[in-house]
């Protein structure tokens, strides 16, 4: 997947019609990305991208905070390190802000093509419990299938609370552990028994139906999606 730098705007030639045609070669990768239901890492990426965008635009970023530094001096005493900003012409701050105004419109119009995708995708998802769900629900497995495949992938899963800047997040990590064949005798309930048989920490695990109603990219869309379906879950 084509990516762009996170400083892409103030590395290399800064120039309009330069930078320009390194977002709309980026935005063709999205389009292709998108075409194929791939969402992530791609949606994400053009998010934090808009971030930065509507952050200069709105004066919360300076554009200078995204140029390269030069170290100027070390102080000893305090141990600590002084750079200062290689770049401070006037024209070239213009220019980049004409390139900021021009990316900023175009991020935003492709994130939405990618939140109407996401839309689609949740539609064709359905996310259930198998069996009884216990109370403790931060360790199981998410059994993933799709309607025209017998294919039935086990994943384990767990969630963690993380504590950063003063404020708690809640993280899902999620592996897969086990591939499966469905048939009629071997149903997600059956396939739930002989993993806790396998793994026997977890006696009775949360377990979750992940399944598709259309074939979809796994790890770039199914993955992802799950895992915000399931953080909801669990929270």
């Amino acid at each position: 997947m084509k990516t762009l730098s996170k400083n892409w705007m103030t590395e290399g030639l800064i120039d309009f019609e330069y930078k320009k045609y390194q977002l709309l070669a980026y935005l063709k990768e999205a389009n292709r990305e998108f075409k194929n239901i791939k969402l992530y890492p791609m949606l994400s990426d053009l998010i934090d991208h808009h971030r930065v965008a509507d952050e200069i635009k709105s004066g919360k970023l300076e554009l200078s905070k995204l140029f390269p530094k030069q170290l100027d001096s070390i102080d000893f005493k305090q141990f600590s390190l002084n750079y200062s900003n290689k770049i401070k012409e006037d024209s070239l701050m213009e220019e980049l802000s004409k390139i900021n105004d021009f990316a900023l419109s175009r991020f935003a119009s492709k994130i939405e093509d990618g939140m109407a995708i996401y839309d689609f995708v949740e539609e064709q998802i359905e996310f259930d419990p198998v069996g009884i769900l216990p109370i403790y629900n931060r360790e199981g497995f998410i059994l993933l299938s799709q309607e025209y495949s017998s294919d039935i992938y086990a994943f384990r899963y767990k969630s963690d609370l993380l504590q950063y800047a003063g404020e708690k997040f809640r993280s899902i990590a999620i592996w897969m552990i086990r591939y499966f064949t469905k048939s009629i005798t071997n149903t997600f309930e059956r396939i739930k028994m002989e993993l806790v048989k396998e793994i026997k920490e977890l006696p009775n695990p949360a377990t979750w139906r992940l399944h598709s109603r259309q074939n979809l990219p796994i790890e770039q869309t199914l993955i992802p999606i799950g895992k915000r379906l399931l953080l909801k879950a669990v929270s």
